[in-house]
């Protein structure tokens, strides 16, 4: 895509969000569900394949323009980009990364479109941020893979037509023994469970998935290869990290403007708070992060177009955006007092999301270990 249709996407979509989405911030919270009116304007913008190959129906962003467009994302509830986040994602970059060119056919077109929705199935009971842990199994019988186990956390598992299952076909206990499946949601033995009662992501479903001896084609295992699934994951993660750490620097610009227009017009004793010289304090502060955070971004980004850096990176962009989210929704709640506490203020609802951040995809802690691994192996091979 070049520049100047790139430039056109984002303004289109920056009015979307900040027209249609914003004024439907409300309904999407008490409803907790996006309305369909956005679903299918966001499937004719082509939403649900942006980050997909354009030779599948997608609009192919690299990773510079994902970044950019998570910025205008995150002005509003992630709800909206839960909605077609895992069909360009952690889900459908399963297939861009490791599917054969037959599954790649057959999956992505309909994904980019929004005609289907993919779930990712990796997160377990005891297996969580370390998925080399998981314990759900496929054991081939004939020509097909037998399917047994639990997923928990599922993103948009309730509206899926595909899921993508991790599990263990090896006999080992690590990350070389587990493969990747294309799994038909309406799949005999496939029970999805009843919507997760969260903190926050209202709009955002996530449900457990149930497999009791799913029964699905060998031509359904990813790359038709086995034990290629816990490498596919990461590369879908290591993308996916990025995108996150855009998000949450998209939402933590709404929180300053919600921050600065409330102090600009809210009184106490005759005067601006703004003019406070303490609140002052947290208004920079909070201006100043979310600025080194969408430079640390755009940078990463960059690298991660050209190849340079591809696991470190996004790393530590998602530990610092989405702590950095974290402080600026905490400011943003002090600022507003006693009205940040009330469900009616937009500030209350994105103290709640934010918080979400710094779990999946990998928690803030999973994150300091692979930075401090990845330094650790740089100074061993200059050793």
């Amino acid at each position: 895509m070049d520049a100047e249709d790139f430039t056109a996407v984002l303004d289109a979509v920056r009015t979307f969000v900040r027209n249609d989405v914003v004024a439907a911030e409300d309904e999407i919270e008490e409803g907790d569900r996006v309305p369909d009116r956005i679903r299918q304007k966001a499937a004719a913008m082509g939403l649900f394949g942006y980050a997909l190959p354009e030779e599948f129906g997608g609009m192919g962003f690299t990773m510079s323009e994902d970044v950019q467009l998570a910025f205008e994302l995150g002005w509003t509830t992630p709800a909206l980009r839960s909605m077609f986040g895992t069909n360009n994602g952690i889900a459908g970059q399963i297939l861009v990364n490791a599917g054969t060119q037959v599954q790649k056919e057959m999956y992505l077109p309909g994904l980019a479109s929004g005609e289907r929705v993919a779930a990712f199935a990796l997160t377990e009971p005891e297996a969580g941020s370390d998925p080399s842990g998981l314990r759900t199994r496929a054991v081939r019988d004939g020509d097909d893979y037998v399917i047994s186990g639990q997923k928990r956390f599922i993103t948009n598992a309730i509206d899926a037509h595909l899921l993508m299952v991790f599990a263990r076909t090896g006999d080992t206990t690590g990350p070389d023994g587990i493969s990747v499946f294309v799994v038909p949601a309406g799949t005999e033995g496939v029970t999805v469970g009843l919507k997760d009662q969260k903190m926050g992501g209202r709009g955002a479903p996530t449900s457990e998935v149930f497999f009791d001896n799913a029964r699905v084609p060998a031509e359904h295992l990813v790359g038709e290869v086995e034990g290629q699934g816990f490498g596919a994951a990461m590369r879908s993660l290591h993308r996916g990290r990025l995108h996150i750490a855009g998000l949450a620097v998209g939402m933590a610009q709404r929180l300053v403007h919600e921050s600065l227009a409330h102090a600009s017009t809210s009184r106490q004793g005759g005067q601006r708070i703004a003019d406070f010289q303490l609140v002052q304090a947290m208004l920079a502060d909070s201006e100043t992060e979310a600025f080194a955070g969408r430079a640390m971004v755009l940078d990463a980004a960059r690298r991660y177009d050209d190849g340079s850096d591809r696991r470190l990176a996004p790393s530590m962009c998602k530990l610092f955006c989405t702590e950095m989210l974290g402080r600026i929704a905490d400011r943003a709640v002090q600022i507003h007092g006693g009205m940040g506490y009330m469900r009616s203020v937009p500030v209350e609802r994105f103290y709640r999301d934010a918080r979400l951040l710094r779990i999946y995809e990998g928690t803030s802690e999973i994150q300091r270990l692979i930075i401090a691994k990845q330094m650790l192996r740089r100074i061993d091979q200059c050793a």
